[in-house]
């Protein structure tokens, strides 16, 4: 069908500009038989999946994983489109006399092989956890000075996701450590997504890319709404690095953990939408309740963050503590989110001139009630309630489908 084009303001064209040109155009040179250029097609959308750390910490067993795997298919998590299932810190006890990393013989019997196997007869996609250190946060052996010993162990084992942390790293910088680790995964022969966890402090947003898939910006999140306000705003300015192959990660999710209300969850969610963030969740997926499914699964919001655009929003407005945050999408429309962080409920509005699109009238979509509103002439006004957030697509009246 045709389509019109749609003007939007300068900003919106840089973002989709950038967000075209983010996937590296590096040589096809090989190392064995993977092309470095499967690295760099790997995460052009902002990986799906669930970690074990935020619900589970180091309790973690492989009959525990296995059942999660079970509930991500069984739950509708895997058709909405999560596909890793994550261990964090704690899977590894030693090294034996070659080196080589030991799981845990009585959390995990059936050895590493066996349960990335399960996990990918359902399926789905396996990840681990390791530290650029010589000790986890946790204290099991890092990587450092093992590096292609490990990378080739997870291959082996049919690793296709490593998170990669920044505990005990005295003496080490940031990138070239997290440039060694890519190295050798990319010759140990199997596509692997490389989640670099340093928590910001080196400003990986200006190196990582081409290293990493995704890298945080953070610290750690805690379930509190708290965490979560400071870890959005931490995010403001970074949109311009993110983009298919490399994402601003503001960290996993904590919907259903029971530390916030259900507003403060769907915000938490939504937003993390909008900012084209990784979306790992980190609940108990074999006990969710219908509320948590609900929101982890929602095809609408979903389709936000997963937008073919790859274009990360950002905050278009603030006043108090209300704000709108914007993100355009592939087919021309906006998502965008009225957020109120504030105590009691607020009417709040934005205009389609103040977002210099070319038309009066657009279409409104109402996200989290899978609904469309109608059409609206000159803008789109709601009451937000208190900690909570109005998402809705708005789609200018020009564009044909």
């Amino acid at each position: 069908m045709m389509r019109k084009k749609l003007a939007i303001v300068a900003w919106l064209a840089v973002w989709a500009a950038a967000a075209l040109s983010a996937v590296s155009c590096r040589a096809k040179e090989t190392r064995g038989h993977l092309k470095l250029s499967d690295f760099d097609t790997l995460a052009l959308k902002p990986p799906m999946g669930w970690n074990s750390w935020n619900k589970f910490g180091c309790d973690v067993d492989e009959e525990m994983v296995r059942r999660m795997a079970e509930a991500m298919v069984q739950s509708g998590m895997a058709a909405a489109g999560y596909e890793y299932v994550v261990i964090d810190d704690c899977w590894q006890t030693a090294r034996d006399d070659e080196g080589n990393i030991i799981a845990g013989p009585e959390r995990f019997p059936s050895g590493i092989k066996a349960l990335a196997d399960a996990v990918h007869s359902l399926g789905l996609k396996f990840g681990i956890y390791s530290c650029a250190g010589d000790k986890t946060c946790e204290g099991r052996p890092g990587s450092r000075g093992y590096e292609e010993k490990d990378a080739r162990q997870y291959a082996a084992w049919g690793v296709d996701y490593l998170k990669y942390d920044w505990c005990h790293t005295e003496g080490l910088q940031a990138d070239p450590a997290y440039k060694k680790m890519r190295a050798a995964l990319e010759a140990a022969g199997r596509p692997i997504v490389f989640s670099i966890c340093e928590w910001g402090r080196s400003k990986p947003w200006l190196w990582a890319r081409g290293v990493g898939h995704l890298w945080r910006t953070t610290g750690d999140i805690k379930d509190k709404w708290e965490s979560v306000l400071t870890l959005l705003d931490l995010q403001v300015g970074l949109e311009e690095y993110a983009g298919p192959g490399g994402w601003n990660d503001p960290d996993m999710l904590e919907v259903g953990n029971g530390g916030m209300t259900s507003d403060e969850y769907r915000a938490h969610f939504s937003l993390w939408c909008i900012l084209a963030a990784p979306l790992m969740a980190g609940n108990d997926l074999r006990t969710m309740s219908r509320e948590t499914a609900f929101i982890l699964t929602n095809p609408d919001v979903i389709a936000v963050n997963q937008d073919a655009l790859g274009v990360q929003g950002r905050r278009f407005s603030k006043e108090d503590d209300r704000e709108i945050w914007v993100k355009p999408l592939a087919d021309g429309s906006l998502a965008v989110a009225l957020f109120n962080r504030g105590q009691s409920k607020a009417r709040m509005s934005v205009s389609w001139a103040e977002m210099k699109i070319e038309t009066s009238t657009c279409y409104v979509r109402d996200l989290w009630k899978r609904k469309e509103l109608g059409r609206f002439l000159s803008g789109y006004s709601a009451d937000v309630p208190s900690h909570a957030v109005v998402l809705v697509k708005v789609k200018p009246s020009n564009i044909i489908d």
